[in-house]
């Protein structure tokens, strides 16, 4: 049995912007479980199609009921791959993304589709899926209903870093403003990025394997 997930999200951004957005998402304020990002592979084809892999490492943490079932090194961090593919003839950026690790316990599949609003050039259509599934036995139900709420909560911080990063492009004149307004979003950010490097450092110490370079 797997679970399943489908969302369908207007932005109020051209489709240029998002996808400019999307590349310069992190650091950023609501995604401080994001520890590093790194581009492993990436072809622009004869047709112009941008295709990019990248390696994303989070924090991952398992609930309380099943720390005590699941040795503890599971809760350390996940290890995402991401496949992008930039369409400008079609104005659409697709990605894919899937855990490589833990693959055991939960695999999260998820496909996204940002397009252009054919009927309204300056917004972009944002098209979410998501395959939730896991085979251990007497436990996998549970399992796919906690990563199933924790998917939900971390594309909420997903969009809102989203956000983040267009309002940095837009400038003063963006209509989204973080609630935090007693620091600069300059400052935010630097503080999160410090704040990563320092939590990679901590799960290195701890045993975790060698990453990639990590924000600074």
């Amino acid at each position: 049995m797997v679970k399943y997930f489908f969302s369908e999200t207007e932005i109020k951004s051209a489709w240029d912007q998002v996808f400019t957005a999307f590349w310069q998402r992190y650091p950023n304020p609501f995604s401080k479980h994001v520890l590093t990002e790194d581009v492993i592979y990436r072809e622009l084809t004869t047709d112009n199609t941008l295709v990019t892999r990248r390696l994303l490492i989070k924090t991952n943490r398992l609930p309380r009921w099943a720390e005590r079932f699941f040795p503890s090194n599971l809760a350390r961090c996940v290890y995402i791959m991401e496949d992008s593919v930039v369409d400008p003839r079609s104005r659409t950026l697709t990605t894919f993304t899937c855990n490589i690790n833990h693959a055991t316990l939960m695999v999260v599949k998820e496909q996204c589709v940002y397009s252009q609003d054919q009927e309204r050039p300056t917004c972009t259509h944002l098209t979410r899926e998501a395959w939730i599934s896991s085979g251990v036995f007497g436990f996998s139900r549970a399992i796919q209903e906690f990563g199933l709420a924790r998917f939900k909560s971390n594309q909420v911080k997903a969009m809102k870093g989203l956000e983040y990063a267009l309002s940095n492009l837009h400038g003063e004149g963006s209509s989204w403003t973080p609630k935090d307004k007693t620091k600069d979003a300059t400052v935010k950010a630097k503080e999160t990025a410090l704040a990563a490097t320092e939590k990679a450092k901590t799960l290195a110490t701890a045993g975790a394997p060698q990453k990639p370079n990590q924000f600074v």
